[in-house]
């Protein structure tokens, strides 16, 4: 019976990310992967060039783009378009690429791991963990991190996140092809109802993704796509849609139980406004890692620490996130012409997709606009 210090279910971007960090530390680290690397994964692959500082290598050999500028639309007209900060840009990357080199990269630092290994079932074992394989093997560890995603089987169940996610409505594509900005990612309001329609160019073609974020009404993707796609230059035919629900946060809930914590997608951290995944994950990934190599060091309460932090350095933000997004995506045209095209707001927007800012330095002031407007 394999033994070790931790397990980490799960080597996307939060698995293999808390993995490195914990290796580097000189954890005992094993990263169990249902899939094979690299494997495609759905998303738009969006994220601030920030991230950078939570690694001690150059994430650069995993971009695909440098985006500069990002262009807001209404109905495909009526644009704004804000410059991104230089000293902190937005990257575009694919997932395939970047999972493998990050599991690379926690592998290089003294991690395994186990591709082709689905996870069956995980349990309390006296103090710490057994974790059973779809082939029948059994793992133990005295941590678990669970970080498979927005799909996620265990966090649920093991009480870490919310007991009942909430999940955005959304399809992606890839479209092969030139792009026709390759430096500007694009946000398209007005063409699909309480959401926004994003297209990214990344290396050799586009990542296009179309999202709704309130109410239950089912997600008409296919005729917004049809109007969106002639604009980017690209067949509005050459589109193969791929459910990506995307397990947004909604609400401060633990993320930690007895030696066990849950990282990206898996702990609901998802913009609810935005939609940016890809910074949490990594976010959550580096302060899981700490917490719990000082837990593994006998500090007995370092996982509360690690809810605690991550409700402070993310959490606290996206409570405001989540309401400018429901006032926003209800008056949906007041809130283009209110939250999006007064002068100042680009640059905000920018500003909060780099990291510099969070919803909470903006959103009192968008939120009484929006309903004054709105009532």
């Amino acid at each position: 019976m394999t033994h070790t210090d931790v397990i980490v279910i799960g080597a996307g971007a939060a698995g293999a990310s808390t993995a490195f960090h914990l290796a580097q530390r000189g954890r005992k680290v094993l990263m169990l992967e249902r899939a094979r690397l690299p494997r495609p994964k759905p998303c738009g692959g969006g994220m601030a060039a920030s991230v950078q500082r939570w690694f001690p290598f150059d994430l650069g050999p995993a971009v695909d783009r440098v985006i500069e500028k990002v262009r807001f639309t209404w109905c495909l007209e009526d644009p704004v378009t804000a410059e991104l900060p230089g000293r902190s840009p937005f990257w575009i990357v694919r997932r395939s690429v970047l999972d493998a080199f990050l599991s690379a990269q926690a592998v290089a630092a003294g991690a395994e791991l186990e591709q082709g290994c689905a996870v069956e079932a995980v349990e309390r074992d006296g103090e710490g963990w057994r974790v059973r394989t779809a082939a029948g093997r059994d793992l133990t560890a005295r941590a678990l991190v669970v970080a498979d995603g927005s799909s996620s089987r265990f966090a649920a169940p093991l009480g870490l996140g919310p007991a009942r996610p909430r999940f955005a409505q959304a399809v992606a594509l890839d479209v092969e092809g030139e792009q026709l900005e390759p430096d500007t990612a694009r946000f398209e309001f007005g063409l699909v109802r309480h959401g926004f329609c994003w297209a990214f160019p990344r290396l050799g073609g586009t990542s296009i993704g179309v999202g709704s974020f309130i109410g239950r009404e089912p997600l008409q993707a296919k005729p917004a796509l049809e109007r969106l796609l002639p604009t980017l230059g690209l067949n509005a035919d050459a589109h193969n849609l791929r459910p990506a629900p995307l397990r947004i946060w909604d609400g401060h809930h633990a993320l930690h139980g007895p030696g066990a914590l849950a990282v990206g997608d898996a702990a609901s951290l998802a913009d609810p406004f935005l939609a940016e995944g890809l910074r949490p994950a990594l976010l959550s990934a580096t302060r899981a890692a700490e917490a719990l190599d000082h837990w593994l060091g006998g500090e007995e309460r370092a996982l509360e620490g690690y809810s605690a932090t991550m409700r402070r350095e993310w959490g606290d933000s996206m409570a405001w996130g989540r309401r400018i997004a429901q006032v926003f995506y209800r008056f949906p045209s007041v809130g283009y012409q209110l939250g999006i095209k007064r002068p100042t707001a680009p640059e905000r927007i920018a500003q909060i997709l780099s990291g510099e800012l969070g919803y909470g330095d903006i959103a009192q002031r968008v939120i009484r606009r929006l309903l004054f407007k709105g009532a």
